[in-house]
């Protein structure tokens, strides 16, 4: 009896071994709120919010999309923040007094902005409304033609992720379809759904690189600034772009109908686990260039893609690279005064904005090695120079929450592949536990 009780408990104490208090995950969250200042960062922090704190809305979780019209009172709280992004983002557009197709808010990018549509699409689905009096409805529908009708595209289709040039950045993935895939489920429109997985075939044609075992590329087919390199964050944007179109669609009423699609983005986020895997390091860390070991750690890329096999093993029922990520999540939360190795190389810098630490308010976290006391994930890139490490970087900052989600849902659901790609259900090795009692009893 007691060799079956410490074998069970000593295979929950495994997959719930290191665990964030509340307190640091309030800090995360507030640096993510103090930091996001940027379209991407809006709509990645939306998208992190819902994964942590209404998982009843967010698309990656294993309620019905669309989600319900009426909100339950006890997330009321929790989708407030993600409302008040989408609220502050509409008002702003309304002031700018253009009509017609347009971004959800000014950049550079034309693809950065549509990551916000998730939470504008939500905010109108719930009756925001009607309580405060902006169009949301309006908002997601001149984004949605303004990539449709303003941006360029490639011959085959596939639309740019800049304003200034045709091209295509791994990014993209995160930020456009999982917005078409949301608005064509809300609206009913099964072709707008479709075309958030035809955009993903066509960015993995032109950014996949067979010559380096399917690693993408960073940024493709512009006249300048283009990126050969296998960027991590990269990549994991990319995975965790096709892993929300995939909850989607299988959430919704078109899952039976789109299945040779579903399998498809399982297939894809399977390659770049499979080919981003073989380039972990002994830390259990990314370098910001996948396969270039003259380049930094990178903590960010490393939480967001380790997020993705574990929705991968939720969703898809595939648990392959489940204990590369359960290295990657102890790395991450490893404790203060654990010995690792961390290079300060970088490439060379991207001309941008440079990045430098805000000041914390607040809650800290204090005794994580890879977390600065004020809640910065460390060491990262810097977000606004992408060859360059930085020292703080609220898409991080996002990218451990949703690292957290994905972990917390993944535990409660059984933590199938805790221990390899094989591993039982708890509650088959619950089964498997009093039978060997039941043996025990009988032969003894």
């Amino acid at each position: 009896m007691l060799f079956v009780t410490s074998l069970l408990l000593g295979f929950y104490s495994q997959v719930r071994a290191l665990n964030p208090t509340a307190a640091q995950i309030a800090a995360i969250s507030q640096r993510l709120a103090q930091g996001a200042l940027h379209s991407w960062e809006y709509g990645t922090r939306a998208e992190a919010l819902l994964e942590l704190n209404a998982p009843t809305y967010s698309v990656v979780s294993f309620n019905a999309v669309p989600p319900p019209h009426t909100i339950p009172s006890n997330i009321t709280s929790a989708l407030g923040e993600v409302f008040t992004i989408a609220h502050n983002i509409v008002v702003a557009q309304s002031l700018s007094n253009i009509a017609g197709p347009q971004p959800l808010m000014a950049d550079t990018s034309a693809g950065d902005p549509a990551s916000i549509g998730v939470a504008v699409l939500l905010a109108n689905w719930t009756g925001q409304g009607a309580l405060d009096g902006l169009n949301y409805a309006g908002a997601a529908r001149d984004q949605l033609e303004y990539l449709f009708q303003n941006v360029s595209k490639t011959s085959d289709g596939a639309i740019s992720h800049r304003i200034d040039q045709l091209q295509l950045w791994s990014d993209y993935v995160y930020m456009v379809p999982p917005f078409l895939a949301y608005y064509g489920v809300l609206t009913q429109n099964k072709t707008i759904l479709s075309e958030a997985y035809t955009q993903i075939k066509l960015y993995r044609k032109h950014l996949q690189d067979a010559s380096a075992g399917n690693l993408w590329k960073h940024i493709q087919l512009g006249r300048t600034g283009n990126d050969d390199g296998h960027w991590s964050t990269g990549n994991a944007w990319a995975a965790a772009g096709m892993i929300r179109v995939l909850g989607t669609i299988q959430r919704s009423p078109y899952a039976n109908s789109l299945k040779n699609q579903r399998n498809d983005l399982a297939n894809w986020v399977g390659e770049i686990h499979r080919a981003m895997y073989s380039h972990m390091n002994s830390n259990g860390l990314f370098y910001n260039y996948a396969d270039n070991n003259t380049t930094f750690y990178d903590a960010s890329s490393t939480a967001l893609l380790a997020s993705t096999v574990y929705r991968l093993s939720l969703l898809g029922n595939i648990h392959t690279y489940i204990p590369l990520a359960e290295r990657a999540r102890n790395a991450l939360l490893a404790p203060a005064g654990t010995i690792v190795s961390v290079t300060t190389t970088s490439t060379t810098p991207v001309p941008s904005t440079t990045s430098t630490a805000l000041p914390a308010t607040g809650t800290t976290v204090s005794g994580l090695l890879h977390f600065t006391p004020e809640g910065w994930l460390t060491p990262v890139v810097n977000p606004y120079s992408y060859g360059e490490q930085g020292s703080d970087s609220p898409e991080g900052q996002a990218f451990f929450l949703e690292l957290q989600a994905a972990w917390r849902d993944w535990v409660a659901d059984g933590a199938q592949g805790a221990n390899s790609a094989r591993e039982a259900r708890p509650h088959v090795l619950m089964i498997g536990a009093i039978v060997v009692l039941w043996l025990m009893i009988v032969i003894g």
